[in-house]
């Protein structure tokens, strides 16, 4: 028998460490010169092909300026051993450090933007802006994904997961169903 579950009323504002799918990104760019690098929660897939992810960078973000004027940023995936960088860098604001050097982090050129990749993130991830629409209103950047760069190993990375009030959450073990998907069984 399947568990049911007696459920409480429970504050909407709270309800993102329930449905926050994604692992923390560090989002690097760059704009007349100056580097800078944020911590983002808040994106979503939106398409495959063309690459399309949305994300919210609000407009007191120093991020957010050089993002839309420079139109690029490159979205880096860390690990679990940069943890203590991903909340460092997401307490502490860019447009009076250089975050590069305060958390000793590499960047290095990418290919087709000139924002830079973070060396020592497990994947990078060169994106151009897309659409500008939903900007002025919420702050919702669409970015396409022009370029990756992603390792053979580990295949399943331990990346990690904001779930609100300081609480973070792993990467667990993977299951894969992909048998179960194919066309002829559906």
């Amino acid at each position: 028998m399947r568990k049911q579950y007696k459920k409480y009323d429970f504050p909407v504002n709270g309800i993102r460490r329930y449905l926050e799918p994604g692992p923390i990104v560090l989002v690097s760019s760059r704009y007349k010169g100056e580097n800078n690098i944020m911590t983002m929660g808040w994106h979503s897939m939106m398409e495959f092909t063309p690459s399309l992810i949305g994300c919210l960078i609000v407009d007191y973000n120093h991020s957010h300026e050089m993002i839309k004027k420079s139109g690029q940023c490159v979205i880096n995936l860390p690990t679990i051993d940069l943890l203590q960088e991903v909340i460092g860098i997401g307490n502490c604001h860019g447009s009076a450090i250089d975050k590069f050097k305060k958390f000793s982090l590499t960047p290095t050129p990418a290919k087709q933007i000139k924002a830079p990749l973070i060396k020592e993130c497990y994947a990078n991830f060169e994106c151009k802006i897309r659409d500008k629409k939903l900007l002025p209103k919420y702050n919702f950047f669409i970015l396409e994904v022009v370029k990756a760069h992603v390792p053979k190993t580990p295949k399943y990375p331990k990346t990690v997961h904001y779930t609100g009030d300081g609480v973070f959450m792993l990467s667990g073990n993977h299951i894969n169903l992909s048998k179960k998907f194919r066309p002829e069984n559906l």
